[in-house]
């Protein structure tokens, strides 16, 4: 019996949407990545974009445990020297909670074409509305 081997024209992709409304940052963010990734599927196949579509809703409502609000930073660069640019995880979910998630689940997604791919196919929206109804979107739900 041979390994069965997704090919990239079998694959159909479905929407799922994830409610973060009170739930721990890292278990949506684990969530989604695992759907993105297509891991959640009997067909996986590793060199295979075989994942699915991600719409996180209510973003801004998600929660950070312990004392990750205040204590967690998220560095970027610009650049150029003494570039570097640091914003606390508190601020940062005030302005933009919607990118909190974003580099959440890009840091679990594999570094490569298919992680970029996969990333391409999340959709985060900070309140509980969202632009994909024509997709007909089903609930998931996070562990």
């Amino acid at each position: 019996m041979s390994t069965f081997m997704a090919k990239k024209e079998e694959i159909s992709r479905k929407w799922y949407v994830i409610d973060a409304e009170g739930k721990t940052l890292g278990k949506v963010a684990t969530t989604a990545a695992t759907v993105l990734n297509g891991k959640h599927r009997p067909e996986y196949t590793p060199h295979i974009d075989c994942g699915d579509c991600v719409i996180v809703v209510n973003a801004g409502k998600i929660v950070l445990t312990g004392k990750k609000l205040d204590q967690k930073v998220y560095y970027h660069h610009s650049g150029y020297i003494g570039g570097l640019k640091a914003v606390k995880y508190r601020t940062l979910m005030e302005t933009k909670p919607e990118k909190v998630v974003e580099l959440a689940v890009k840091g679990m997604l594999p570094k490569n074409k298919i992680g970029d791919a996969s990333f391409g196919r999340l959709k985060v929206y900070a309140g509980p509305e969202h632009k994909q109804e024509a997709q007909k979107p089903e609930m998931l739900e996070v562990k």
